[in-house]
């Protein structure tokens, strides 16, 4: 009795499957690599204590401006607070207040206003605070905007946590690892289903 015949339909399939994703696995130790050298970069800018201009709302001032110090004069608040989830100094577990300021006196465009984030505190409720002049990090924002994290502290809060860099989230090694084991499982399930399909 003849073994019956791979199917070849089937087996392209897979196949086909499986490198794509190889190759999703190796597109992840690629972004490994362009995340690792943002890092690089952050820490540098980190570590140069020349201030800059605070960005306007082009995404490339902003990327450029990432983790330097900047000030800025905030002309009023949005009084719309966001208080979020966060640490102080000491790595204590609080929260950090946010608001969005206005840096001139003109009308509220994207790129005449910043977010502040202007201290910790363990109490939820938003500070009493109405602007003024503001010095700290510029961080990213969760928006994709920048935001001004106030060092030193203002509206009477204890001080934020310093940026780090090394916060960022760089687990593309962990995701490129489970593609490649997708592709081999794939791989040998097939081959498994074959051989029983052959007996």
């Amino acid at each position: 009795m003849t073994a019956r015949r791979v199917p070849i339909f089937s087996t392209i399939v897979v196949i086909a499957a499986s490198l794509t994703m190889v190759g999703l696995g190796v597109w992840q130790l690629g972004r490994k690599t362009e995340k690792e050298a943002l890092i690089a970069r952050y820490e540098a800018a980190i570590s140069n204590p020349d201030p800059v201009t605070y960005p306007a709302a082009s995404q490339a001032a902003v990327d450029a401006a990432l983790y330097r110090r900047s000030s800025i004069d905030c002309a009023f608040t949005s009084g719309d607070w966001r208080s979020i989830s966060g640490r102080n100094a000491k790595g204590q577990s609080g929260f950090v207040h946010i608001v969005l300021c206005g840096i001139d006196k003109g009308p509220p465009r994207q790129d005449r206003t910043a977010y502040v984030q202007v201290g910790w505190s363990r109490d939820p409720a938003a500070p009493k605070w109405e602007g003024g002049p503001v010095s700290g990090w510029i961080v990213p924002n969760s928006e994709g905007f920048a935001r001004l994290v106030a060092d030193p502290p203002l509206a009477g809060l204890e001080p934020n946590a310093a940026p780090d860099p090394g916060d960022l989230p760089n687990n593309h090694l962990a995701y490129a690892v489970q593609w490649f084991f997708f592709a081999a499982t794939a791989l040998v399930i097939y081959v498994l289903a074959l051989r029983r399909r052959g007996r």
